[in-house]
């Protein structure tokens, strides 16, 4: 809008000055009415999104990472959770979350980015419904339930009713401030050479960008048609101009960030310019549908335009999303092809230097995405934990010296050196996330599952220091001893070995959603292994005492190592705990 009162006031003046208007405007109190009206607009739409993402943000983001396998069902759940919490941008951001955690791929976000488009066009169905004369009352009620009530979630609706009130009511104040613009001939004849569909979505693209928001600008289109400004075949061209012009956020949005969010920028871009470039040559025939399908009013000149044009408007945008995103769902995977090609993967440093694989600063700000982030992260913890332990009893049954499995230039004993480098690499690294995480705006929920991330990552850690702190210890005790283990004491360090082990992969698939029963397991098994180390215990101790030669030269090691085993699987036990706090907190 900055650039369009300039032209107005520069074409207005000498026409005052000659008296060639109509009517007199105040051309201050227009200003002022206009952008006064549009800071409500967006302040509202950003308050109501802000709302509908708090009351229903971490249901739509479950909702989209376990049904998008299908196209058509990505394509609708992206129409459905946009349409419910009112931003595509945070659709984006949920899907951009989703592909760097492993949890969706590339192409099947490409759907959902097609059905986030849909959604937006709810926003312009409900400001052609002229809600604005209960602006108001929606401000009012809104404002109730964001002050007295008790519950989160209706505190949260109270504020998206609250910034939809102030939405519709920043819509009257332009669509007020506008009204002299009606018998306003310059300004006729600019909004007429509007029709001209080059101009259209060159100013469509300009403005989108400037006030970043698609929603915001054709809720100004809508307003104009409101005033019997705008005709319908000057409206598409601006509504397909947003389309272009919401590219520029997505590009801007997407600058410093991880390699998937580039990739939906470009898929957001290549989507919404192909679309364009296809229907701006139907433009004609488009405004002939709907004018088919759309309310005929009984009136004639503006009055007419007034009362049926935003109508239209809104349906062409609704019609022109819908088709786009039909027309292009078959061809996903080919996209998809197309812009890994423009933008290929990196390279994952999985060397034996400490790297953060996930962990994305930009996204700290929403929440939601954070965490799934920070939750990735820590599921390489526990596989490089079990990579550890994995490897943990091999220098008391062989040569300590042997090469380590997994990086052939190390010894076993290199190899848990660099693995307790990286758990303290990321203990650190996650834990700071996970506290800057806890500085934002959280539900009592994100806030819940927060703190239980943090009490799992120090339980990690604590799991590489017994591992790593005593391993040395026993292995120069082992290297002085005369006898090896009894036949049955190996055994039965072998077994618990397992059965730890076991542990430590049910809780990687638990954390990891795959199989979240196993979490349970995990618990039950707990105290069923304490006991069993008891039992090994006690067998132990009547070789010891019966005076087998190869048990007592071996008691204080074997006593030990059992203990050291019995550590580990009481972390385990409570990290499952925390996992069950996490998994009761997402089904509240």
């Amino acid at each position: 809008m900055r650039y369009l009162v300039p032209i107005l006031l520069f074409s207005a003046r000498p026409l005052l000055a000659n008296d060639h208007v109509t009517t007199d405007i105040e051309w201050t109190f227009l200003v002022m009415g206009l952008f006064g009206g549009l800071s409500l607009f967006l302040y509202g739409m950003d308050k109501m999104s802000d709302g509908m993402k708090k009351a229903a943000g971490d249901r739509m983001r479950n909702i989209l990472a376990a049904l998008t396998r299908h196209r058509i069902v990505g394509l609708t759940l992206g129409a459905f959770v946009t349409m419910v919490i009112q931003s595509s941008s945070a659709t984006t951001v949920m899907l951009v979350s989703f592909v760097q955690a492993g949890l969706m791929g590339f192409a099947q976000s490409l759907a959902v980015i097609m059905g986030a488009n849909i959604g937006t066009t709810i926003t312009a169905q409900l400001v052609a419904f002229k809600l604005t004369d209960y602006a108001l009352a929606m401000i009012t009620i809104g404002f109730l339930m964001n002050l007295f009530s008790k519950q989160e979630s209706i505190k949260h609706l109270g504020q998206a009713l609250l910034g939809f009130g102030i939405l519709f009511f920043g819509m009257k104040l332009m669509s007020d401030s506008m009204k002299p613009l009606r018998t306003f001939e310059p300004f006729i004849g600019l909004m007429e050479g509007l029709e001209n569909p080059i101009y259209g979505l060159l100013i469509g693209a300009l403005f989108t960008g400037l006030i970043q928001s698609s929603s915001a600008f054709t809720g100004i289109v809508i307003v104009l048609a409101q005033q019997g400004l705008l005709s319908l075949d000057a409206g598409i061209p601006l509504i397909m101009g947003a389309n272009i012009g919401t590219c520029i956020t997505a590009g801007l949005a997407s600058i410093g960030t991880i390699r998937g969010a580039k990739r939906v920028a470009i898929a957001h871009v290549l989507f919404n310019l192909g679309g364009v470039f296809i229907f701006i040559w139907f433009i004609p025939q488009l405004a002939d549908l709907v004018r088919w399908m759309s309310p005929v009013a009984h009136a004639t000149g503006v009055e007419k335009l007034a009362m049926e044009t935003p109508r239209q408007i809104a349906n062409a945008h609704t019609i022109f999303n819908i088709t786009v995103g039909l027309v292009f769902l078959p061809f996903t995977s080919f996209l998809a092809t197309l812009i890994l090609k423009i933008l290929p993967d990196e390279e994952i440093e999985k060397g034996i230097v400490p790297v953060t694989w996930h962990l994305d600063n930009s996204q700290v700000s929403h929440p939601a995405v954070a965490i799934e982030l920070a939750r990735t992260e820590m599921l390489r913890m526990i596989k490089i934990l079990g990579r550890m332990l994995d490897v943990f009893l091999r220098p008391f049954l062989g040569d300590e010296k042997e090469p380590d499995r997994y990086y052939p230039q190390l010894s076993l004993m290199e190899g848990i050196d660099m693995r307790e480098d990286k758990i303290n690499f990321l203990e650190q690294n996650v834990s700071k996330y996970l506290f800057s995480i806890s500085r934002q705006e959280l539900s009592d929920i994100q806030a819940a599952k927060v703190f239980s991330m943090m009490s799992m990552v120090k339980d990690m850690e604590s799991i590489g220091d017994i591992i790593h702190g005593r391993i040395k210890l026993l292995v120069e005790k082992k290297r002085k001893l005369k006898e090896p283990f009894s036949e049955q004491g190996q055994n039965e360090l072998t077994d618990f070995h397992v059965r730890v082990m076991k542990q430590i992969s049910r809780l990687r698939s638990a954390f990891s959603k795959e199989k979240s029963k196993k979490i349970e397991k995990v618990i039950r098994k707990d105290q069923k292994y304490r006991d069993l180390e008891s039992e090994y215990r006690m067998r132990h101790l009547e070789r010891v005492k019966s005076e087998r030669a190869d048990s007592v030269a071996t008691h204080d090691l074997h006593m030990e190592l059992m203990d050291l085993l019995k550590q580990i699987n009481v972390y385990t036990g409570e990290i499952a705990k925390n996992i069950v706090v996490i998994e009761e907190t997402e089904t509240e």
